[in-house]
């Protein structure tokens, strides 16, 4: 009797061993309840959603999607452009069709001198680009990190993009003649201002944090700027290049239309400039077609794939 009081005392006190109905099991040894398996689940879901699936596409189809939409805008264009031919919107010596066009850029080539007038033009604009990034790229840098300096140039540079490289030709055909040195001097005061201000521009969206970790690290004077702090800007600063190209490409087009001699060979602004002085419109419209392609094709070529693997780089651009 005593024993069956003992375990019924126990009972009622709640001592047993066995679990309470519809409670959780209590955990054994060492295990605690700290819901890991639904945390290391969130953690898989959010790696997922931060994976991107790169399915390498059939090249035909890739081809196709980069391919159709421009060629689909120029045959509008030309398209347009006979039509205006095929009505007289204006005369035909004044509008010439996209086939006399054409001849005359077969004629060009044909007489062998059509690589000649882009090389010209290219290397120039080539170098004069080089020349103005590596002038460019130090004057941004001490703008961007010297406050006293960014008072004094910081308007002034903004001031020189926005002015027209067209109005330098005066001046440099007064301070070096008709030169080369002309030619690139109107090149360098276009595109130094825009490469300046892109660097400043990619210096000024750095978080500062970034910075305090290059220091705490010991990055610090031109190791600083190598390693932090112009990595840290390379969007902003390509940014620049890519309009500085563009300056220097249509100041190089002012500067060859003016500048003409004998001696500093033709380009295709000195093309340009001789189709006008004949009134061979089919000679103008194939030099602009030339300084069109010529634009487009270095964008596309150099400037799209630097610009696609620092985004891609810093995951702003995905693989779909």
């Amino acid at each position: 009797m005593a024993s069956t009081e003992t375990g019924a005392a126990a009972e009622a006190a709640g001592t047993t061993d066995e679990p309470a109905a519809g409670a959780a099991p209590a955990p054994r040894g060492n295990a605690v309840p700290d819901g890991s398996g639904d945390l290391a689940g969130l953690e898989a879901g959010l790696d997922a959603l931060d994976t991107t699936v790169s399915a390498r596409q059939p090249w035909l189809r890739t081809l196709t999607a980069k391919a159709v939409p421009p060629l689909v805008a120029i045959a509008l264009v030309l398209g347009l452009w006979q039509l205006a031919y095929h009505f007289e919107v204006k005369d035909h010596y004044l509008l010439p069709s996209p086939v006399d066009v054409a001849r005359s850029l077969q004629d060009k080539w044909l007489e062998g001198t059509l690589l000649d007038y882009v090389w010209t033009s290219v290397s120039r604009g080539a170098l004069g680009f080089l020349a103005s990034v590596v002038i460019g790229t130090p004057l941004g840098l001490i703008v961007a990190r010297v406050k006293p300096v960014r008072a004094a140039i910081g308007p002034i540079l903004s001031g020189l993009q926005s002015l027209p490289s067209v109005a330098w030709v005066p001046a440099a055909i007064i301070w070096f003649g008709l030169s080369d040195a002309t030619i690139y001097a109107v090149v360098l005061l276009g595109a130094v201002p825009s490469i300046a201000n892109g660097l400043v521009a990619g210096v000024d969206q750095i978080p500062p944090l970034h910075l305090r970790a290059g220091r705490t690290i010991g990055a610090r004077g031109l190791t600083g700027i190598r390693h932090v702090l112009l990595p840290a800007a390379l969007p902003g600063y390509l940014a620049g290049l890519k309009q500085g190209w563009a300056f220097s490409w249509r100041s190089l087009m002012a500067a060859e239309l003016i500048v003409n001699a004998a001696d500093l060979g033709t380009g295709l602004g000195q093309l340009l400039e001789q189709g006008r002085e004949l009134q061979d419109m089919s000679w103008v419209l194939s030099a602009i077609l030339l300084i069109l392609v010529v634009g487009i094709g270095i964008e596309l070529l150099i400037f799209a794939p630097i610009e696609r693997r620092v985004l891609r780089s810093r995951g702003l651009l995905v693989k779909s």
